[in-house]
């Protein structure tokens, strides 16, 4: 209208402050991006527009060609709106499709983790199983070594250290009787009932094998021939084995040959004896011994 101070309508209306300004920073930032991205594409084209049709001397379009304008600034506005939402789709599929996926991973560790802890518990189980199998077998070693060392001692296959006693037997005094094998034989028996685990007859080992026997006025042991005194080395219990030896039978009939004949007598208790190992000898014959039986070496009777 003429004589109005209005400012003409048009893109210099749009400019409500200087660009660049604090305002307008804060302005662009509390602006949502779409509505910005729209914004700002619509302002640079009104302002290209213009500034190509002053440079040509045109006038501003009026009538259809304002009406094609808008029509392709609307289209464009479309394409812009259509590809932020096709991007924004395609990025939600993406992170679906990642969440998805992390799931089935959680899922699948949890099933592994599941498994290995039953694993775990079988292999436990195992390990209990071993620990008592080793448990028994280990006593079953140790029971078998225990019997082992008791036949080695008994049968004289190993030197022997301990305590126990010193017995010595001579002939009567001049004149008298001679101590015979079947005399030793007795004292043997006896000491061995008296619990004796190793004997020897003057250096002689005793075992399983020997044979005590007369040959003419010496008597034989191991096959060697001995004359008195005969000195029995004894390893025991050196507090009991004379008490021990005096209850048993054959200690009670060899005080009766000691007393009947005058033989000479004398068992001493001793700290510590070693009687070494009895000399290896060809093995000719053996026989199974049931446990317990009068021949068993861990019997009563050797």
């Amino acid at each position: 209208m003429p004589g109005s101070d209005r400012p003409p309508a048009g893109p210099a209306t749009r400019q409500q402050r200087a660009p660049g300004t604090v305002d307008d920073a804060r302005s662009r930032a509390a602006t949502p991006l779409l509505d910005l991205l729209t914004q700002q594409s619509l302002d640079e084209d009104y302002v290209h527009v213009a500034r190509r049709r002053a440079a040509a001397g045109e006038e501003p379009p009026r009538g259809a060609r304002a009406h094609r304008t808008a029509a392709v600034v609307v289209a464009a506005f479309g394409v812009l709106v259509a590809t932020a939402a096709v991007q924004t789709a395609r990025g939600a599929d993406e992170a679906q499709s990642s969440r998805v996926v992390l799931v089935e991973r959680v899922v699948e560790r949890r099933d592994t983790v599941t498994a290995l802890q039953d694993r775990i518990q079988e292999l436990r189980g195992e390990v209990e199983d071993g620990e008592q199998l080793l448990a028994t077998v280990t006593g079953n070693r140790l029971t078998a070594e225990g019997r082992l060392r008791r036949l080695q001692v008994r049968t004289g296959f190993i030197g022997v250290r301990g305590e126990g006693a010193r017995v010595t037997i001579t002939d009567a005094p001049a004149g008298g009787e001679l101590i015979r094998d079947t005399d030793l034989q007795l004292l043997v028996n006896g000491l061995w009932q008296a619990g004796a685990e190793a004997i020897s007859i003057n250096g002689q080992r005793l075992t399983v094998r020997t044979a005590i026997e007369n040959s003419g006025t010496v008597v034989n042991v191991n096959s060697q021939p001995l004359r008195s005194p005969y000195v029995l080395s004894v390893v025991g219990n050196r507090r009991t084995l004379q008490a021990d030896l005096l209850a048993s039978p054959s200690g009670l009939a060899v005080a009766d040959l000691v007393t009947r004949f005058g033989f000479g007598f004398e068992m001493v208790p001793v700290e510590e004896l070693v009687l070494p190992a009895a000399a290896p000898r060809t093995l000719r014959h053996a026989e199974l011994l049931v446990q317990g039986s009068p021949r068993d070496p861990e019997g009563d009777t050797p």
